[in-house]
């Protein structure tokens, strides 16, 4: 059974967010399957180009057993009319292999006390890397030489970076809370096969 309180404090949180929080709510519902929500993070973004507005909204559930996260962003619709893809996955704790949080502190020697005014939460999970490979090249122009490929390498999982100056106090602070409970239900799985 859902903790009622967190699940109708996410559903608020869903509801601020503004985007589309019936379609978040619901595919949040099933990738649930009932399982209580210990915590969770919601962060939207909105990007710009030249001519468009791209908007996204991410939220991270944590469960007792699982890591649910949602992906929802707008995609092209039937005659131009509006349309948005929704993702979840679900990982299980298991699989999550590191969780790595990034405080960004202003000021840090008159303080005796942290004040993170930003985090950026870096969860990898499974067993699968990301390989993206491209030509090397060198910066001579003449040169046909074969220099190889270089590349990265990107671990399955997610990062998100949430300000206090960006997307406000609240917004940290649940950011912070949900980093503390992820921590927690992950000290005893980080790192197992």
């Amino acid at each position: 059974m859902p903790d009622l309180n967190l699940a109708d404090q996410l559903r608020s949180e869903l509801d601020l967010a503004g985007y589309y929080p019936d379609l978040v709510a619901g595919v949040i519902d099933v990738a649930l399957a009932d399982e209580r929500v210990v915590s969770y993070l919601v962060h939207p973004e909105t990007t710009f180009d030249e001519t468009e507005v791209f908007r996204h909204l991410t939220a991270v559930v944590l469960t007792p057993t699982r890591l649910v996260v949602a992906h929802v962003d707008d995609g092209p619709g039937p005659d131009g009319r509006p349309s948005a893809l929704a993702t979840t996955e679900s990982v299980p704790l298991r699989e999550v292999r590191s969780v790595a949080l990034t405080h960004g502190v202003s000021d840090p020697a008159r303080t005796r006390t942290m004040r993170t005014q930003e985090l950026t939460v870096a969860i990898t999970w499974g067993t699968a890397d990301q390989v993206d490979l491209k030509p090397d090249h060198c910066d001579d122009p003449e040169c046909d030489a074969d220099h190889g490929y270089v590349g990265t390498i990107t671990p399955e999982g997610l990062e998100l970076r949430i300000s206090a100056q960006a997307e406000g106090a609240g917004a940290l602070s649940g950011a912070l809370a949900f980093a503390r409970a992820l921590s927690a239900a992950t000290a005893g799985s980080t790192g197992r096969a």
